[in-house]
Order: C-alpha cells, then sequence, then structure tokens
C-alpha cells in the first residue's frame, strides 16, 4: 500500500501556524503579564529544599542501593548542583540588569565654575 506524504506547504484542516493564547481564548483575553518577584531567593530555596532532602536520605543509602533506588539520592544532589547553577546564572542577569540601569540612568553633574 502507498503512503501519502503531505506535499510542501501541507497544513492540516483548522491549523493557523503556532499555538498562541489568543487563539485558545478568541482573542477575548489578553496573556498575563509575568511575574517579577526576588528570582534569588525562590532558586535559594528549591536549592536549600534539595539539599535537605539529599542529607535526609544519606543515612538510607543501603537501603536504596538494595532496593535500586539510589537514583532519589542523586537526583537529588542533581536539584542541589542545578540549583547552585540557576543561582550563578541568575545573580549574574540581575546584576547586568543593574549595570545597563546605571547605564541608561543619567548622573547630575556638579555645576563648573
Amino acid at each position: 500500500m502507498r503512503r501519502h506524504t503531505p506535499t510542501a506547504g501541507y497544513q492540516p484542516a483548522g491549523y493557523a501556524g503556532s499555538m498562541r493564547w489568543g487563539d485558545l481564548t478568541k482573542g477575548k483575553r489578553e496573556a498575563p503579564e509575568p511575574l517579577e518577584g526576588n528570582v534569588v531567593a525562590t532558586i535559594a530555596v528549591g536549592t536549600i529544599v534539595w539539599a535537605v532532602l539529599f542529607v535526609a536520605q544519606l543515612p538510607f543509602y543501603s537501603w536504596y542501593a538494595d532496593h535500586g533506588h539510589t537514583r532519589w539520592l542523586w537526583s537529588c544532589a542533581a536539584g542541589v548542583g542545578l540549583g547552585l547553577l540557576g543561582l550563578l546564572i541568575v545573580r549574574r542577569r540581575e546584576a547586568a540588569i543593574r549595570a545597563a540601569r546605571a547605564a541608561d540612568t543619567p548622573r547630575e553633574t556638579a555645576p563648573q565654575e
């Protein structure tokens, strides 16, 4: 049996390109603004939670190993590592944003006599 291959530019019925919020709501609502919060604190709390879970599971390593569940422990370690990487990235990003804002803000100069 011969397979049908779609021709170039073929789109299924009702397909309108990439999906957008307006497509889902038929234009009745707009997408909400992104939340701005203390991203460093959020990532720090998440990293601390992963670290606490890792330390809490360490005494049970042999049980995890016997039952084939050591990935739980290493998942927590990965969470800590990725959280630390995230903290580094977010702190650099916020420093760059502050530097860009400082560069855009004109400084007041003392009058020269």
